[in-house]
């Protein structure tokens, strides 16, 4: 007996071992382009950019300069708008979707759903061309509002289908409850619906906000004077065929990660419970 329980703790030892040794594998992994990105920006000899053995001298003349010598924050604040406006938008407009999916017989209910989920299936360059057109026809192009609506036909359609099966997890007798209170159907929507569902509504706000904060494509297009360029295309200036400001670029990156992480850490206790649970039934 004693045998077998030794055998037993040298196994669980070395399993412990085993998996303690991939997690910081795995950390490493996922640690060292963002580690990478943050000391490169902290570099300013040129000369050490490309030579990761050398640290050279360091120092916060990069962010000095982005910040100072080129229209850095006019992105920012372009971005801040965009990213906003389509968080706020699309979920707004997937909520009502996913509810009325949920809880409501009409006709074209399956074919609107379906819709959602073909348009998922086309990538960004496909859809360019004709919401150029559109936006060309409705006088949008060059604007915050053209470029909140193409960022909303690639939120709205993921978040529909998230938060109707989220929606689908929540007991209809809820519902029956609100309308007995005398609620509308907006009313128990809103203030029975919504509350119980912010689990799965915090999913599809921190999907839409990254999805337009990090949108390179459409901005790329739509946005064609340089005092409404988003971060990602103002960025892309600062490499190109005839000059590579690397400290600049990695000293944007840097900064850019940061409301990604405010958003994160906002709505991350409802992530994991939004991401389960809409998974549940469909």
């Amino acid at each position: 007996m004693t045998e077998k329980v030794r055998r037993r703790d040298q196994r669980s030892l070395l399993s412990s071992t085993a998996l303690h040794t991939t997690l910081v594998l795995a950390s490493v992994v996922a640690v060292f382009p963002v580690a990478w990105v943050v000391l490169t920006s902290l570099k300013t000899d040129r000369g050490t950019w490309t030579r990761p053995d050398e640290l050279g001298t360091l120092g916060l003349d990069n962010y000095v300069q982005v910040f100072g010598q080129t229209q850095f924050l006019t992105w920012f604040v372009n971005s801040l708008i965009v990213a906003s406006a389509t968080t706020v938008f699309a979920v707004l407009i997937a909520a009502t979707a996913g509810y009325a999916a949920s809880r409501m017989r009409f006709p074209g209910k399956r074919p609107l759903m379906w819709s959602f989920l073909i348009t998922q299936m086309f990538p960004a360059a496909v859809l360019i061309v004709p919401l150029y057109n559109v936006l060309s026809e409705l006088g949008l192009l060059d604007s915050y509002g053209g470029l909140v609506l193409a960022s909303s036909t690639v939120a709205v359609p993921y978040c529909a289908w998230m938060l109707k099966g989220y929606f689908d997890t929540i007991p209809v007798s809820i519902d029956e409850a609100g309308r007995v209170d005398g609620l509308s159907p907006f009313g128990t929507f809103w203030r029975l619906i919504v509350p119980l569902a912010k689990p799965g509504i915090a999913v599809t706000v921190f999907y839409s906000f990254i999805t337009a904060w990090g949108e390179v494509a459409f901005a790329g297009v739509f946005m064609q004077s340089e005092a409404h360029y988003t971060l990602p295309v103002g960025m892309a200036t600062f490499v190109s065929d005839f000059k590579a400001e690397w400290g600049l670029l990695t000293a944007g990156s840097v900064v850019v990660l940061v409301p990604s992480a405010i958003v994160f850490f906002l709505v991350q206790r409802h992530l994991v419970a939004g991401l389960t649970a809409g998974g549940v039934k469909s």
